[in-house]
């Protein structure tokens, strides 16, 4: 068990300067520290320009749509910077981001901002939207256009096999082309999603999602040496290779987080590249059992699923005490 955590770890952290303590008020222009150590650009309201997208157009749309103020039930924050939305489509997968004939797959969608960078750079775009209003927005923003399908739904409850995968067939003409997902997506459900998502290398490429920027940081940086190592980290690094792109402040949404956001990005595995085990269920109930027995000896924790002496071999194989526990 413990060789097959560390083949899932990324990395290991390198030291990192300590962030800068939090602004008032717009942040100026520039760069921002990053998870990685790597100095990347910070999104902000400054960088916008006027377009279809920005400040006025997002009031105006939720105006005309009787909805003034987004339902925090639903976790709705609306994007207020047409820039990031134009950069979330160019993380969108490979050297130049969503492409020219890609299907995308985009979850709760909002009043379209994003969907219309998605469709400026050629994609087809399948929304499915929980909040009827915000669906009915964006169908008549835009109109009869064939490469918009917008799905009244709870992405948590959608069988995407089921109706995503013959849409995506018919505009890839059964060509074997995977999609990809790229959302700017409500936080409330953001763990669901990923773990919806990332084991569906057969169907998508890529999944590229706007996250907390905490959440975001922990789940593409931390390595099994750290405290912030969880299950969650196991799973992803299994299904999939993460990567932090970039943060966004939160002065970009409407109405404004207590928390920044920031996109990452997950490129999918396909099943061959998974890691050797007999069962991913099974496997992931041992991580499970091995993380609820914190400060447990391992061979405590796992021995309902074999005996105290076979964990002890497996653990003296790679190196390790028979006696050792999961501190965390």
């Amino acid at each position: 068990m413990v060789e097959l955590l560390t083949s899932l770890s990324p990395a290991p952290r390198r030291p990192s300067p300590t962030p800068a303590a939090p602004r008032r008020g717009p942040p100026p222009r520039g760069r921002a520290y990053s998870p990685r150590g790597v100095t990347l650009r910070t999104a902000t309201v400054a960088d916008a320009a006027p377009g279809a997208d920005d400040y006025h157009s997002t009031i105006r749309s939720l105006n005309s749509s009787g909805r003034h103020v987004p339902r925090k039930s639903l976790g709705q924050n609306y994007m207020l910077n047409s820039k990031v939305n134009e950069e979330l489509a160019a993380a969108g997968g490979g050297g130049g981001g969503v492409e020219e004939g890609d299907v995308v797959l985009e979850i709760g969608q909002g009043t379209g901002s994003l969907t219309a960078a998605l469709l400026e750079a050629g994609a087809t775009v399948f929304a499915v939207e929980k909040d009827k209003h915000m669906a009915t927005l964006v169908k008549d923003r835009f109109g009869s256009t064939e490469r918009l399908k917008v799905i009244e739904e709870d992405i948590t409850k959608f069988h995407i096999r089921s109706h995503f995968l013959p849409f995506m067939k018919e505009k890839y003409h059964n060509t074997t082309k995977r999609a990809k997902v790229v959302s700017n997506l409500p936080f409330n459900v953001s763990t669901e999603v990923v773990k919806l998502l990332l084991p569906m290398g057969d169907i998508f490429s890529v999944v590229v999602l706007m996250l907390q920027d905490e959440t975001a940081a922990r789940l593409a940086d931390s390595s099994i040496q750290t405290p912030e190592y969880r299950p969650i980290n196991v799973f992803v690094n299994f299904y999939s290779e993460p990567e932090y792109k970039f943060r966004v402040d939160r002065e970009n949404f409407f109405p404004r987080p207590k928390v920044h956001g920031a996109v990452i990005s997950f490129k999918l595995k396909n099943a061959e590249e998974y890691p050797p085990v007999g069962s991913p269920k099974s496997f992931f109930s041992m991580v499970d059992s091995a993380f609820n027995g914190k400060r447990k000896m391992l061979r405590k924790s796992l021995q309902h699923l074999c005996s105290s002496s076979e964990i002890e071999a497996a653990l003296h194989k790679i190196g390790l005490p028979g006696n050792c526990l999961l501190a965390w």
